[in-house]
């Protein structure tokens, strides 16, 4: 267990930096858990603010201060929900939610330059096993 310990350390170390790298490439002052939110934004589409906070997990007073954040910087749009005129629906801008997408291209050319090495076997095991343990550590209660 110490051992995954370490190797999760590292791994988290390693994530921090890649998610600060790719908020910096959208813009100079967006920050990371803002970044999260954008990158969220784009694979579901429209959503409300309480949305972000369920599947984000995140409080909602900091998904707030994110989205404004955001807005300041030019990288989201609000608009209302056609469902319900009283609630907003957030997205991501079009040119946001295209450098969120070079972000990750560039990410999986970066992955694929490192791991390509590997024996297809190697990475498919590795991303069962990697699958296997989030969804365990998902279904754990705090």
């Amino acid at each position: 267990m110490r051992r995954l310990e370490s190797e999760m350390a590292i791994l988290l170390r390693r994530i921090k930096c890649v998610i600060g790298e790719h908020a910096r490439g959208v813009h100079p002052e967006l920050q990371p858990a803002a970044y999260l939110i954008l990158v969220w934004l784009t694979e579901h589409g429209p959503a409300r603010a309480t949305s972000i906070v369920e599947n984000l997990d995140f409080d909602k007073g900091a998904v707030s201060r994110l989205l404004a954040h955001l807005a300041d910087l030019g990288l989201i749009v609000r608009g209302p929900d056609p469902a319900d005129g009283r609630a907003t629906l957030i997205s991501a801008g079009d040119t946001a939610a295209q450098q969120v997408a070079d972000a990750a291209a560039g990410l999986r050319r970066r992955l694929d330059h490192k791991l390509g090495d590997w024996p297809d076997e190697s990475l498919a095991d590795f991303v069962d096993a990697l699958g296997l343990y989030n969804r365990t550590l998902g279904t754990m209660q705090p």
